[in-house]
């Protein structure tokens, strides 16, 4: 999980999926699978990408009242993913209650998925936050309270910024995992992401994994791309 390269992938279906895809040929990556396409294809999609050897970040935010999020986790794990997540605005009640569906649907002898927590989606700005949730503090303090609301559920770590992911670690340790969305290479379109990084900046800053969609799947070559992405992250030479 540590140094993680995710590629999202954002595709309405299974023909675009394999379309991409094919020039990896047998390489097995990490991949997200998000609501469009898991909301279209179902559960088969993920046992396909398994089948091929990928791992995968099961990409839902589950978000709804405790018992319903433990029994929609313990569905989830029998898909045996590498990685799930929830909103932490849904509580610490909830997030626990989403491990324990996570541990009850785990096979005997297997490793529960990974479970982590979205803190403030990476497209809110901080006067959105105050604005429209009426969430009265800085951005980076609310963060570090899901954050740390997380950690004492349980959770295995959350989704944030580059930019909070050393201001997190600092308060919840550098085991706790930050996954984090919103990367960018300095020449590419911010599009609808508010606080974005570099994947330089995302090194040094010691983000676990990072998350990048469409700078790879919408190029040319993606594969190419794909290469250029794992030596910028993980600070090989050219």
């Amino acid at each position: 999980m540590e140094n993680s390269l995710i590629i999202a992938l954002d595709f309405a279906n299974k023909s675009e999926i394999e379309r991409f895809l094919t020039p990896f040929e047998d390489r097995k990556l990490f991949v997200k699978v998000g609501m469009e396409l898991f909301y279209q294809e179902g559960p088969a999609i993920v046992h396909q990408l398994k089948e091929k050897g990928h791992q995968i970040f099961l990409d839902l935010k589950l978000h709804d009242i405790p018992n319903t999020v433990k029994s929609a986790m313990k569905g989830l794990a029998r898909l045996e993913c590498d990685l799930v997540n929830v909103h932490a605005a849904g509580g610490r009640e909830m997030m626990e209650a989403a491990l324990e569906g996570l541990e009850a649907g785990t096979a005997a002898g297997r490793t529960r998925p990974n479970c982590i927590a979205v803190t403030q989606l990476t497209s809110t700005s901080q006067e959105q936050m105050n604005k429209e949730q009426l969430i009265p503090v800085t951005l980076n303090e609310s963060v570090l309270h899901y954050a740390s609301l997380a950690k004492d559920a349980g959770l295995d770590g959350v989704v944030c910024s580059a930019w909070e992911s050393e201001i997190i670690h600092n308060q919840t340790g550098s085991s706790f995992l930050t996954v984090c969305p919103g990367i960018r290479m300095e020449t590419d379109l911010v599009g609808d992401q508010k606080r974005v990084a570099t994947p330089e900046f995302a090194k040094n800053t010691g983000v676990s994994a990072i998350v990048v969609g469409r700078s790879i799947t919408r190029s040319m070559d993606p594969v190419k791309s794909y290469d250029q992405w794992i030596r910028a992250w993980r600070g090989v030479q050219q």
